[in-house]
């Protein structure tokens, strides 16, 4: 039997683990951490649960996908909800709008609320969906560094549309220029933070990114965002694939430009194959210390980071929901902080997710576990204990003012994660979530490729490579490179 080896537990490599297993390889996967899953992970804090990272679940379908491939149904394995609302939003001037994901009642409320004409909402959504199936078959799904990938009808149809992206319009510009109220473009624009980007800088190409939410809907895993992890671990083990956790991987092992295996505690462990979860960046850097780092990698603008509070709160608040935005009022200058100067502006939007919302146990009764997250920059070597307090402070203000109470009164316990102790614990380069930023209208092609084009046997999945972060795009990731690998 052929084999091969995963390096790191991602939700990246867990997927590729089972579809290698079903191209017949005997497949390791070694996790430096002793739990699985990376940044899509939880942990106890007291009486409450966390989901440690991803929050937003979407598209399900990719994660019933690796199920059925297995022969399975997922329904036994791995069960989720869908949301008849997406998120809640406030902002300074007392407006709050609770967004539905029906598309209707969504042109409806913006209609009502911010006096945006329906019939411009609707076809902006539908020109989403059109963008979205023109790079479906060529960015998402297949290689951009294969000629096969155009060599076809739909590769070519994606081609021929490209003009429909929009490559050399901002997000914002495009937005801008679509909506009238300064409200509805700011909610268009926040869709670049989902892969870490700046709508002022990214092509309006990310405009695809509402119609995941709009066309396809949000959703709520029943045991809450771990699960999709655990279920796809599970699956793994049931196909034969073998976890070594506690493992660290030292060296990619080559002879003659090809993968013969890694090297662990000193000594080697033959493969035939080597899939590297890793972030591209330190896996050039760290695992193949004789080979050249590709120019692109190294000059690659990183995507955003973020300071992560993990707040056991005292009490319920009723106003709010699974999902909650509190938005900065100057939205422009809060990216030019993140991306120009490398720093956190005084008033940061702020997500606000509650598990307990949806899945009661998270939390003791009457209480609730905040997830609360601000978008900040890549580690730089900032002074992240001054820029942690200082935010922390400006968060307890915004909450207070917005929700009307003294918020630091409700705190009963507390942790936090940074870009430093994001990059410590997953090996994200420089801390970035997404490995890099979307801020160029060529950055899908500046990612690198699935595949190493040098080295025989050497592939590699996640966020930081082809097709991009995210839990949809890191499950895409794993698809494709299980369509480049022969059986």
């Amino acid at each position: 039997m052929r084999t091969c080896i995963v390096i790191g537990s991602g939700i990246a490599g867990i997927a590729s683990s089972i579809r290698l297993s079903k191209l017949g390889y005997g497949v390791t996967v070694y996790e430096a951490n002793n739990y699985p899953g990376g940044k899509l992970s939880s942990f106890q804090q007291g009486d409450y649960r966390f989901d440690a990272g991803p929050s937003l679940f979407t598209m399900p379908m990719f994660v019933d996908e690796l199920f059925e491939l297995c022969g399975e149904n997922p329904r036994d394995h791995f069960n989720y909800s869908k949301l008849d609302d997406g998120c809640r939003y406030f902002f300074e001037d007392g407006t709050r709008f609770t967004c539905p994901t029906n598309t209707n009642d969504f042109a409806e409320l913006l209609n009502t609320q911010l006096g945006e004409d329906k019939k411009v909402l609707m076809r902006f959504l539908k020109n989403s969906a059109k963008m979205y199936d023109i790079t479906k078959p060529v960015f998402l799904e297949n290689s951009l560094h294969k000629l096969s990938t155009y060599l076809n009808k739909k590769g070519l149809r994606g081609i021929v549309n490209l003009w429909r992206l929009k490559m050399f319009n901002t997000m914002n510009q495009v937005n801008s220029k679509t909506f009238k109220n300064p409200k509805t473009i700011q909610f268009f624009n926040r869709f670049a933070t989902y892969n870490g980007s700046n709508p002022y800088k990214a092509p309006a190409t990310l405009n695809i990114i509402p119609h995941l939410e709009f066309g396809y809907g949000t959703y709520f895993p029943i045991k809450g965002m771990v699960d999709i992890t655990n279920s796809l671990v599970s699956l793994a083990e049931r196909q034969g694939v073998k976890f070594v956790y506690n493992q660290k991987v030292e060296e990619i092992l080559l002879k003659e430009n090809k993968v013969y295996g890694v090297k662990i505690n000193g000594t080697a462990t033959h493969s035939d194959l080597v899939i590297s979860n890793m972030d591209i960046s330190p896996t050039y850097k760290y695992l193949l210390p004789n080979v050249k780092t590709p120019n692109k990698v190294k000059h690659l603008e990183s995507s955003s980071s973020a300071l992560i509070f993990y707040w056991g709160i005292s009490r319920e608040f009723p106003e709010l929901d699974l999902h909650n935005i509190f938005f900065s009022e100057n939205y422009e200058l809060e990216f030019s902080k993140i991306f120009q100067d490398k720093t956190v502006g005084d008033d940061p939007t702020i997500y606000v997710n509650i598990s307990s919302k949806y899945k009661k146990d998270d939390a003791p009764e009457g209480c609730e576990n905040w997830f609360v997250m601000v978008n900040v920059p890549a580690n730089e070597g900032q002074d992240w204990d001054t820029i942690v307090a200082e935010t922390r402070k400006n968060i307890l203000a915004k909450l207070s003012r917005l929700l009307g109470v003294n918020f630091n009164a409700f705190i009963s316990n507390e942790s936090i994660l940074d870009p430093r102790s994001i990059e410590s614990k997953t090996s994200s380069y420089r801390g970035a979530l997404y490995g890099s930023s979307s801020n160029h209208m060529m950055s899908a092609f500046f990612r690198h490729a699935n595949f190493s084009g040098s080295i025989e046997g050497l592939y590699f999945c996640g966020g930081s490579v082809h097709p991009g972060g995210g839990i949809p795009l890191c499950l895409l990731s794993a698809k494709i490179v299980s369509g480049l690998v022969k059986p």
